[in-house]
């Protein structure tokens, strides 16, 4: 809206967003979809039982009611799904009204002025683009060298330029050394010696497991160094009849692999002989443009592999200008000799869309000679697959010569 005259569209006065409506909208569809797996429990004869769990034995849960009555649970497989939550650390005490964690963010009644992102990682650049684009003004800070630093490297230099566009100030290679009350709101001191003055913090730098309280000790379930549950690949922990999926098991953090890590332990509990498969599993980010990869990076790949690369930027595609979304790119790593898929990296539109594209060629062994050859509609943005799948070997048509 605030750009509509690109589009011919005059408005009569200047677009303004309604943060109440905006949380009230989440609210209600949030409910909608809890609402709908009570349904789904009911549909397939689940049982639900509200209260907090605790294992007695490898055959026993006793979960307390919120009144305080306990019921005890016979099972032949235990699954332990209890996820995670947002780390604390001690120079950032998380009090819920000026220092936030993800979770409060979603519940302000109003949105601050300024904020400080303390984490440029996946969620903290997520909050960090949207409240941006809802006009507060934000400051960033990560303790490694880059924005998303788990990304490839070409994905982070084009993310935090687009934080720049957005006038989000980034600084890297420090830490947040201490928190104090100010006037206008809380002072952070930097590791660089640098103090910043803003109206509420957020904390996203990491999450911690959710394993206190829950019996592991009475049945000596052996945990991994950083407190998460350790499995083998077939999820199931130390003990044969006891499974743990998700968050939990600190292995992926993502709730589309929690649903694969749970068919996997139900497999497994019934008798079948199953095994977790994360060669193909996306990575998709949120941010303004998306952000979205699948394998490795070129740094990891050029550890083993000896490269071919191709890239197609969106900015040379039709639909990108009709949609006024130009930045970003398809980048493709391909192995030179075997011309395997080795990773596949995306920032632009749609992005956490088209990757799954590139996630089916990965899994099934597609080359970047093959997935070249897919043919894609247009105008689409997905043709930028097509387009960096023919510059591996220099053969987009739509780009200038390559030299091989």
């Amino acid at each position: 809206m605030k750009e509509s005259e690109k589009y011919g569209i005059r408005l009569d006065s200047p677009p303004k967003y309604d943060w109440p409506a905006i949380r009230a909208r989440k609210d209600k569809i949030v409910g909608q979809l809890v609402g709908g797996i009570a349904q789904l429990f009911k549909s397939h004869g689940v049982t639900h039982y509200q209260g907090f769990g605790r294992i007695e034995n490898p055959n026993c849960v006793i979960i307390t009611d919120p009144s305080g009555s306990e019921t005890k649970i016979q099972a032949d497989n235990i699954i332990i799904a209890t996820g995670s939550r947002p780390l604390d650390i001690p120079s950032l005490p998380i009090d819920g009204k000026r220092v936030l964690t993800s979770d409060h963010l979603l519940e302000l009644d109003n949105l601050p002025e300024s904020i400080l992102i303390v984490g440029a990682g996946v969620i903290g650049c997520e909050w960090a683009f949207m409240l941006a684009m809802l006009e507060v003004r934000v400051q960033m800070v990560e303790m490694l060298d880059h924005a998303l630093p788990l990304e490839d490297q070409d994905t982070s230099r084009t993310i935090e330029r687009e934080l720049k566009k957005l006038k989000i100030k980034l600084h890297t290679g420090m830490k947040v050394e201490s928190v104090t009350s100010a006037s206008s709101g809380i002072q952070t001191a930097l590791s660089s010696g640098k103090t910043i003055e803003c109206d509420q913090v957020l904390v996203s730098v990491g999450r911690a497991f959710n394993t206190a309280n829950l019996g592991l000790e009475n049945v000596d379930v052996e945990l991994n160094a950083n407190g998460s549950i350790k499995t083998g690949s077939d999820m199931r922990t130390s003990i044969a009849n006891i499974f743990a999926i998700g968050d939990v098991r600190g292995e992926i953090l993502l709730a589309y692999t929690a649903i694969h890590d749970g068919v996997v332990a139900v497999d497994n509990c019934i008798g079948k002989m199953k095994t977790k498969d994360y060669k193909s599993v996306p990575s998709v980010i949120f941010t303004h443009p998306e952000v979205a990869s699948v394998g490795l990076t070129e740094q990891q790949a050029g550890e083993k592999h000896d490269l071919a690369i191709g890239r197609f930027p969106l900015r040379v595609l039709g639909r990108a200008h009709t949609e006024n979304e130009i930045a970003g790119e398809v980048k493709i790593i391909a192995d030179r000799k075997t011309d395997d898929i080795i990773g596949v990296h995306m920032v632009g539109l749609h992005a956490t869309e088209i990757i799954h594209t590139a996630a089916l060629a990965i899994k099934q062994g597609t080359t970047a000679t093959q997935l070249g050859e897919l043919v894609f509609g247009h105008p689409v943005i997905s043709e930028s697959i097509m387009e960096a799948a023919h510059d591996v070997h220099g053969m987009s048509v739509h780009l200038p010569k390559k030299q091989i």
